[in-house]
């Protein structure tokens, strides 16, 4: 019985930069075959991140010769590869930011554009923070938690505290229970209000708008 051969995209995922002896030692030739093609195919399209998907299959056959099935299943996995690149750093996007900004600077300079080579450096500058100094290194390692003691004392916070404190409080509960002492809770009724007796005439035209409206 067969082993069942590993998905591409989770090899790729594990091991697209590992060196080809490591992948020589875990997977079949073919499949670390593609694995090297992947990251080959992956590096060009980092480096040429405009590129239609029709580029890419031109570029895809140019260099291997392959079917266009083949070229397309191989840039599916590299789709899904790439997002993981920009989530786990924007290294990449600074990077590519500034290449940008050095060639747009190169071709106004081949222009004499002096106003666009303006534009770019301020740009390039601007993007950088070259015009700010560098900021100091926090010492975090000397950086030390304050210590925190419980307490009821009030003094801490500047509150002068109040003398026996909890038979001032038992003296006020006691007093405000005398006062309310002779209050006795009764119960009550509902009153069953005759509105036809108390508001007749409004009755009566209410009956007789009903009346009409059903004529």
């Amino acid at each position: 019985m067969s082993k069942k051969q590993p998905d591409t995209l989770e090899v790729c995922r594990r091991s697209l930069f590992a060196a080809k002896e490591e992948l020589d030692a875990l997977y079949t030739e073919a499949m670390v075959l593609r694995v090297l093609r992947i990251r080959d195919l992956y590096a060009w399209v980092i480096a040429n991140p405009d590129a239609k998907d029709r580029q890419f299959v031109e570029e895809h056959l140019y260099r291997y010769r392959l079917s266009k099935f083949t070229a397309y299943s191989d840039l599916a996995i590299i789709k899904q590869l790439l997002p993981s690149l920009s989530a786990a750093s924007r290294d990449w996007h600074r990077w590519r930011s500034n290449e940008m900004f050095l060639e747009t600077y190169s071709m106004a300079k081949k222009r004499k554009d002096t106003r666009t080579m303006e534009r770019a450096a301020s740009a390039y500058a601007k993007y950088n923070r070259v015009d700010i100094e560098d900021e100091q290194t926090v010492p975090w390692e000397q950086l030390l938690p304050q210590p925190f003691t419980a307490t009821d004392d009030p003094s801490v916070l500047g509150i002068k505290p109040i003398p026996n404190l909890q038979e001032k409080i038992d003296a006020l509960l006691d007093k405000y229970r005398a006062e309310t002492i002779d209050i006795d809770d009764v119960d009550f009724e509902e009153v069953d209000l005759e509105e036809n007796v108390l508001f007749p005439n409004q009755l009566d035209e209410s009956d007789t708008l009903f009346n009409d409206s059903n004529q």
